[in-house]
């Protein structure tokens, strides 16, 4: 496209229909025009200083390093810690669940003997 993008109206384009290679060319060339230069290649280009702040602020994020994160995430060691807890306490319940019926088998076997296990036995006897 030439130096001054139209749509099909005639009308300059609007920042949001250039493609990212007209915003690059667009911020070099204003990057090396006077002040009094940059009036009239704005008002060629149809921008405002707006415009060309937002293409400048994007050109500039756009060279910005990625941040690569290593290790885990906050979210997945605190998921790991709350799965640990949850294997901790499963085995806890299972383990007192079978306390709870060893006992009552012990019980029944004491029972089944006569032997009476209970303070309340002793009362009656």
């Amino acid at each position: 496209m030439g130096p001054m993008a139209k749509n099909k109206s005639g009308r300059p384009r609007k920042q949001n229909k250039w493609s990212p290679e007209e915003k690059l060319r667009i911020s070099m060339e204003a990057s090396a025009l006077s002040d009094e230069e940059l009036g009239a290649f704005m008002r060629r280009e149809g921008l405002h200083d707006a415009d060309l702040e937002e293409m400048r602020a994007a050109a500039l994020a756009g060279l910005q390093p990625k941040v690569i994160q290593r290790g885990p995430s906050a979210q997945e060691l605190e998921l790991k810690k709350v799965k640990r807890e949850l294997r901790r306490k499963e085995k806890a319940l299972a383990e007192a669940a079978a306390l709870l019926v060893l006992q009552k088998k012990f019980q029944a076997l004491m029972e089944e003997e006569g032997i009476c296990m209970d303070e309340d036995c002793e009362k009656f006897s």
